[in-house]
């Protein structure tokens, strides 16, 4: 059988020549379509390979007659509309590691240039200004770069400072002892990082979490003199504070690839002689651009000869008859794994789960990935989904089990989640009441009964007089209305937990005050 394949945006010869020495697949390479002859094409092929001049719209997708899958020479997919894509049963791929080299090599080109001011000096060299004094810069030698973010482009980065024999600390989410020990680095919170860093490298994410995430008291807390580099996301670094930063003098240098706003309409930043920039080259090599080419075209002969991909960022397709029944624990799948992420300290290290009952009778691999899916993604961010969640739990090096059971304890179904990591093992459990929608039946040993919505804080406590009624007042003091407020204990004057159900997020200061009440163990903070 041959497939044909549409390629519509320019893409690497040596990008596609797996496509072409492939057997069975009929290569057509037609650029510069208009919406109009894109939608009359795309009727005769089964895969679209596109960069980010093709917008796949729903339209192109509903005229398309056979298509199977859509692959991005890319990371992003902002121009394919993947709802239109997975409603029509149609992969899209990308290619998430092809630029990591390029990103990586860019960062420490931009750490290197700001270091030794290379710029300014060629800038005032081409003037006929030879001054030598004004650009003396400092060795990389035996400083301490602060990594925060040590995904794939943060890990290449640190590598290669090792390189310069630079002293590495990091901060990330899923770092662990163990890896950094292997990795030859330091780690700890942001603010260790930070305060203990001599350069600042930002490779996170842009989430809410993440945006000013280096903000104006983020600098108070940096060396006289740090020096800063983002070549991730603009917005992770607050552009106005870092101006003021830099007028300061607490901050010596900075190297930006990428600005809160592109393209950019406000130049202040670059008025000033500590900063070097680039217009968002991280990925702009020849390679990278091969290698996205490669990723997606090794992905396309993939699903036409296995039926498998690796850089899947849609649903798969699932017989309409396991759909059916799986479908309504979707969301209790992910509100298992973000109320568990909140509720867990530390990294996770492996993660078991359990289905108990009827759904121990179907295919669950949805329900599991969609459970690591609300698992990562308050680290990780929008990026992550249903189909990428397994492989990223992977890549973070996360041990995922699954089993299944007969026995529902009572319940028809019932779906129980573990997460272990260095600190110890937390577990909730959830089923779906009839009528009622999810409920998180089970927390660690106590049987209780939780709406997974909203803003909620978990207390774990002394079962003694009074307590409630203190928790409740010093809410009060702080302007926190409590919509419900349920306890569990193992037994009278034991150990207890205290879930609360409030209108707003509760502010670090209230949960620390919390926490200082005598008979309060730990307080935590649960945004589902």
């Amino acid at each position: 059988m041959t497939y044909n394949i549409l390629i519509s945006d320019p893409l690497s010869e040596d990008g596609i020549y797996p496509l072409r020495q492939a057997d069975g697949f009929n290569i057509v390479m037609e650029t510069n379509l208009t919406p109009e002859q894109l939608g009359e094409r795309i009727k005769d092929f089964d895969a679209l390979l596109v960069r980010s001049q093709t917008q796949v719209t729903r339209d192109i997708i509903e005229k398309a007659q056979h298509l199977k899958i859509i692959g991005r020479a890319g990371v992003g997919v902002d121009n394919i509309d993947l709802e239109a894509a997975t409603e029509h049963g149609i992969i899209v791929v990308n290619a998430p590691d092809g630029n990591t080299n390029s990103a990586a090599e860019h960062t420490i080109a931009m750490l290197m240039s700001m270091a030794r001011k290379i710029p300014q000096a060629f800038y005032a060299l081409r003037n006929q200004n030879w001054d030598r004094k004004s650009y003396v810069g400092v060795e990389l030698k035996n400083k301490t770069l602060g990594v925060i973010g040590l995904g794939r482009i943060g890990t290449e980065v640190a590598a290669r400072a090792k390189g310069q024999r630079m002293n590495v600390i990091a901060y990330d989410p899923f770092l662990t002892a163990e890896k950094a020990a292997k990795m030859g680095v330091d780690f700890g919170s942001v603010e260790d990082v930070i305060k203990a860093a001599d350069f600042i490298t930002v490779h996170t994410p842009l989430l809410k979490e993440t945006r000013h995430l280096i903000n104006a008291e983020a600098f108070k807390l940096m060396k006289d003199g740090v020096q800063i580099i983002n070549c991730a996301r603009g917005g992770i670094i607050d552009e106005n504070a870092l101006y003021d930063a830099i007028k300061s003098g607490k901050v010596a240098g900075a190297a930006l690839d990428v600005f809160e706003q592109e393209p950019m309409v406000d130049f202040r930043l670059l008025d000033l002689p500590e900063v070097v920039a680039t217009p968002h080259l991280g990925a702009s090599t020849i390679e990278a651009q091969e290698s996205v080419a490669v990723d997606v075209s090794n992905d396309v002969i993939s699903y036409f000869t296995t039926g498998t991909v690796r850089n899947s960022v849609n649903l798969p397709s699932v017989p309409k008859e396991v759909m059916a029944k799986i479908e309504p624990y979707f969301d209790l799948a992910e509100r298992l794994g973000r109320f568990l992420t909140d509720l867990s300290d530390g990294t996770a290290e492996e993660v078991n789960i359990q289905y108990s009952g009827e759904l121990a009778n179907v295919e669950v691999g949805p329900l599991t990935r969609n459970a690591l899916k609300g698992l990562l993604k308050r680290h990780l961010g929008e990026n992550v989904n249903d189909v990428n969640a397994l492989y990223l739990a992977n890549q973070k090096g996360i041990t995922v089990n699954e089993s299944k059971s007969t026995t529902a304890k009572g319940f028809t179904n019932l779906m129980t989640m573990e997460v272990k990591n260095a600190n110890g093992t937390r577990t909730a459990a959830g089923t779906l009441l009839n009528g009622q929608g999810a409920r998180i039946v089970k927390v660690d040993n106590y049987l209780v009964d939780i709406v997974p919505q909203g803003h909620l804080v978990f207390i774990r406590h002394n079962d003694r007089p009074g307590v409630i009624g203190r928790v409740g007042t010093l809410l009060g003091e702080e302007g926190v209305n409590i919509a419900t407020m349920q306890v569990f204990r193992s037994n009278a004057g034991g150990d207890a937990i205290m879930m609360l159900s409030i209108d707003k997020v509760a502010e670090d200061s209230g949960l620390a005050q919390l926490e200082s009440l005598a008979e309060i163990e730990h307080v935590t903070a649960i945004n589902m």
